[in-house]
């Protein structure tokens, strides 16, 4: 219902069962690699004191948000529209952080290594690479706090990764070493899982490093809208106005306009959108309507578009990973 999601709310995924408890008095980070130009470990308090603290507003959304929405079905957890969560993230630029340890000119992807773990042995640890561009942004966080509180544990406690723009899987929790590589990173959570068919998003960036001639992985954040108000089915009377209120949000260039068809897309109007919290954050967005002078049913879609163009689809583009759920919005009224 609202854009900053409280932390008690915020949805919660791991891998592994595995859930550590870091100590943030003894925690320590440390930066490596063939591509870094030395070795260096720094812990909570020299990381907040060699570095200028920044915030970011910014949408937290797994992957796989909407899964269980596809038709067909697709394997994998089915989530519903609650895996995702907008926050107020403040910690310290990566950038800065990298630049300090040094980069080689052959730096090619940075990787992220979290103190969860899986349970067996045989399963693969959960580990994340960006490209160096990426890493490189100044919007990309270590982050320490959420919401204006400690990080809680759930959350990645003392630190964790803020890739702005980018789906969750990136958002490593509890780091503990950062590494600066030369070669792409050759694991299962990057070579195997969370991959698309190479072209299936057109308008969503590559990483480069890692496609390969049939694939790609997830990278940005498909342009999205929700309607929260009012509830599916609830009645109107003829002639009334109603209320309609919603979210969208898009990978960072920042919401153009979210529409509201009330013949099924024959015709659209422009919403009203809310403040702006910032170009990855979610942006509320209301719209008022008349309820037709006669009885029946009234359905309502909604839809947003970016300021890069991209707008939602009339249908979820299907792919065997059931990521970039993102069709355009309907909600079904009665008026009697």
């Amino acid at each position: 219902r609202n854009p900053i999601t409280p932390n008690n709310a915020f949805f919660v995924r791991y891998h592994h069962a595995n859930i550590p408890v870091v100590d943030p008095g003894t925690w320590s980070l440390r930066i490596a690699g063939p591509a870094a130009e030395r070795s260096v470990k720094f812990t909570l308090a020299q990381l907040r004191q060699q570095f200028e603290m920044v915030d970011v507003t910014a949408l937290c959304l797994c992957s796989g948000n909407r899964r269980g929405l596809f038709s067909p079905h697709v394997v994998g957890v089915q989530w519903g529209s609650g895996a995702m969560g907008n926050a107020r993230w403040r910690g310290v630029r990566l950038k800065d952080v990298l630049q300090k340890v040094g980069l080689r000119s052959d730096a090619l992807e940075v990787a992220f290594d979290g103190a969860d773990g899986p349970v067996m042995p045989s399963a693969p640890d959960f580990q994340k690479s960006l490209p160096v561009s990426r890493a490189l942004d100044p919007d990309t966080l270590i982050a320490f706090e959420m919401n204006g509180e400690r990080l809680p544990e759930l959350h990645g406690a003392p630190a964790r990764l803020i890739v702005p723009g980018w789906t969750a899987t990136y958002w490593v929790k509890h780091l503990i070493s950062i590494e600066i590589r030369n070669a792409p990173f050759d694991n299962f959570w990057m070579k195997t899982a969370y991959r698309l068919p190479l072209g299936k998003f057109p308008g969503i960036r590559t990483f480069v490093s890692q496609d390969t001639a049939t694939s790609s992985p997830i990278t940005q954040i498909a342009v999205n809208s929700l309607i929260t108000a009012p509830t599916s089915l609830t009645a109107l009377r003829r002639g009334s106005s109603a209320r309609v209120q919603g979210l969208a949000w898009d990978s960072g260039a920042g919401l153009q306009r979210v529409e509201v068809s009330l013949d099924r897309g024959g015709s659209w109007s422009q919403a009203q959108l809310a403040r702006d919290l910032g170009r990855y954050s979610l942006r509320a967005w209301t719209f008022t309507l008349t309820a037709p002078h006669h009885s029946g049913p009234l359905t309502v879609w909604a839809k947003a578009t970016s300021r890069d163009g991209s707008t939602q689809p009339l249908a979820a583009v299907s792919n065997p990973s059931g990521y970039h759920h993102n069709q355009i919005q309907t909600l079904d009224l009665v008026v009697l």
